[in-house]
């Protein structure tokens, strides 16, 4: 959906803008014949890089006033997530190598890559994010029992409570800023690192920053899952928001408020209740303080159990039923995915921890590559 937040349509007319997959359709589009411009004309199986000012490829392609050449353009809105989609590019790019090596024939050589750094990504979402994000016990669990609540049954939906709250948990954890290369300045979320613009040599991001990397320095961690937002995200720049009549909505969480609002999200309290958790205590979610009175609204509420109930190191057992059923689902309703295909794929890249693959040896490989 990629309605206004202040307004909606309907919820039984809404509908999902992206596919509810976890295929990489961002990075991808329609691919080379539906979105030609992503992909490289000298080598028609690789991905198109964007140069910076050293030459290097290491910016997302844009056209000459500067805008990505994306899948979704929200993959431009900052640094971090743009020098992401970038590092997606490029493992792209190396499995194209690989499998020419390996004797693939180039007409296959899109499809195939496509479903190797897919597969990948799957794995490391399942398997390092998921655990990071809702515990490694829950997600044993889960993976066990597999959900109890959110059971689709064809085409798959996501639920508002998983796209309009619980899958927003990640706004709490963005930091006021970032130091992306080693020896360099902290710098402020915006303006610092706001996208829709090339990307030059000394905002390329140093990803064992942000990671942790067997050998560097333990990585910079990220904002606990709270009831707050860093102050940048307090008021988003207007290349992001666009011109506004109403400033409140410079806010990220008048906007994250406002969207449970426009969707009829239940409150927290309630899908609490339905699940079979204990809600947590008006002292607890601590809106007493401002005068409210009613419920707790659920996005709110998710980031406040997290805090509560986990320390916000991750999502509190509401939280986490929502996003691990979720992202499951997901994956196991698509007949393409690795669950679908061969539950006995494992990764064939390299890891830096030893059957151990995880996102950050997407974003930072390691060489040689491995073959399997």
């Amino acid at each position: 959906d990629r309605s206004p937040v202040t307004h909606h349509d309907d919820e039984a007319f809404l509908r999902n803008a992206r596919s509810a997959r976890l295929d990489l359709e961002c990075v991808y589009g329609d691919g080379p014949i539906g979105n030609p411009f992503l992909f490289s004309r000298k080598d028609p199986a690789k991905m198109l890089l964007g140069l910076n000012d050293r030459g290097d490829g290491e910016d997302l392609p844009r056209n000459q006033e500067g805008i990505a050449l994306v899948g979704d353009p929200r993959q431009d809105v900052h640094l971090l997530i743009s020098q992401m989609h970038v590092a997606m590019l490029k493992a792209h790019n190396r499995l194209v190598d690989r499998l020419r090596e390996d004797g693939v024939s180039e007409a296959d050589l899109v499809a195939e890559a496509r479903r190797a750094l897919t597969w990948h990504y799957q794995w490391a979402m399942l398997f390092d994010f998921l655990p990071a994000t809702i515990g490694e016990e829950r997600t044993r669990k889960l993976l066990k029992d597999g959900p109890r609540f959110f059971q689709p049954t064809g085409t798959i939906a996501i639920p508002f409570e998983f796209a309009d709250a619980a899958y927003r948990f990640g706004h709490s954890q963005m930091r006021q800023a970032y130091r992306v290369q080693r020896g360099g300045d902290d710098l402020t979320l915006f303006p610092d690192l706001i996208g829709f613009r090339p990307v030059s040599s000394d905002r390329v991001i140093d990803w064992s920053l942000l990671f942790d990397v067997p050998g560097e320095p333990r990585a910079a961690r990220s904002r606990p899952i709270d009831g707050c937002l860093a102050e940048p995200l307090l008021k988003l720049p207007v290349d992001i928001t666009g011109e506004l009549d109403d400033q409140d909505f410079q806010s990220l969480a008048v906007r994250d408020l406002q969207r449970g609002v426009a969707t009829g999200l239940p409150s927290g309290e309630a899908v609490a209740t339905l699940v079979g958790e204990e809600p947590l205590l008006r002292d607890e979610v601590g809106l007493g303080e401002f005068d409210w009175s009613g419920e707790t609204p659920l996005w709110y509420y998710l980031l406040k159990e997290a805090e509560v109930r986990e320390g916000g190191e991750r999502l509190g057992p509401v939280g986490s039923l929502i996003v691990g059923e979720v992202l499951l689902a997901i994956l196991d309703g698509d007949p393409e995915s690795f669950r679908s295909v061969d539950r006995s794929w494992r990764p064939t890249l390299p890891s830096r921890i030893p059957d151990r693959f995880g996102l950050a040896d997407l974003l930072l490989p390691s060489e040689p590559p491995i073959h399997g």
